[in-house]
């Protein structure tokens, strides 16, 4: 079964967040392709941030970056017309991004939020690591983070988890998607030592047999190091497209499932990392 033609997750409303820069091109390129697997409305919009002590100096820039934003968001639209795909474009006018983004997603009560991993710098940077990380840490729904070369085709999955009731979310979220997209799933516990390695395997033991009984092929991994460390090593060398992680509604992105080693997970992997809210 080829996961890419499949709708990998039931989402009936996407929300763009894009800064115009070749960092959103991932972003862009996976939330048009979502939108047009699972039959999604798709809205884009870009955060324009006006520096008024910058426009005495360069007369005429918030002019400039408006027309900018605009024929950013004219482009983006046109290639999601080209997929099949109504997309609704908006600017955002605010001095603060994360905030902006969070609450047009709970406006618009979106089912989840798209953005690239890194911005630009200028008049309208958003979506620089500070940004990503609150949007994530404040979003309402479920927010997918994606660096500028991934491609979500869900071939293979890598959950990663802590046996807590956010990761346990996670787990869902993945046996979900393997379901629909036929998908390879990897639940992996991170330990520190050996004195963890067999409450470790129980754990994994358990998601396996979960799996099962979804008809979904779970392998259970429990290496030993640093969490974000082998989390990152074991997506890149065993060809993982998606990671997904589960963290608390609004609590911060340290709050995390793996505290801050998910935030260096977002920054390092080299796929997509999906972030799933528990209530």
């Amino acid at each position: 079964m080829n996961g890419a033609h499949i709708c990998p997750i039931k989402n009936e409303k996407l929300l763009l967040s894009t800064d115009g820069s070749e960092f959103s091109e991932g972003a862009i390129r996976e939330a048009i392709g979502f939108a047009k697997r699972c039959s999604s409305s798709l809205y884009a919009m870009t955060v324009f941030r006006t520096n008024p002590e910058y426009e005495t100096i360069a007369p005429g820039s918030y002019e400039k970056e408006e027309l900018k934003t605009k024929e950013h968001l004219d482009s983006v639209k046109e290639r999601a017309l080209k997929e099949g795909v109504k997309c609704e474009t908006f600017p955002c006018y605010d001095d603060v991004p994360h905030k902006c983004i969070v609450d047009e997603a709970a406006k618009r009560q979106v089912d989840m939020i798209v953005i690239g991993r890194r911005g630009s710098k200028g008049l309208a940077k958003i979506l620089m690591g500070e940004v990503a990380a609150k949007v994530i840490g404040h979003a309402p729904c479920k927010v997918l983070v994606v660096p500028r070369a991934a491609r979500i085709e869900c071939r293979s999955l890598l959950v990663a988890t802590d046996s807590s009731a956010h990761s346990m979310e996670a787990v869902s979220e993945a046996l979900e998607i393997a379901k629909r997209c036929g998908s390879k799933v990897i639940a992996l516990l991170a330990i520190r030592n050996k004195n963890e390695s067999e409450e470790a395997q129980a754990h994994v033991n358990a998601i396996i047999e979960l799996g099962k009984k979804e008809g979904v092929a779970v392998e259970g991994l429990t290496p030993r190091g640093r969490l974000y460390d082998v989390i990152v090593e074991t997506a890149g060398g065993r060809g993982v497209d998606l990671i997904i992680v589960g963290t608390y509604e609004k609590t911060g992105l340290k709050k995390m499932l793996m505290g801050n080693s998910a935030e260096k997970v977002i920054e390092n992997a080299g796929c997509a990392v999906l972030v799933v809210k528990t209530q």
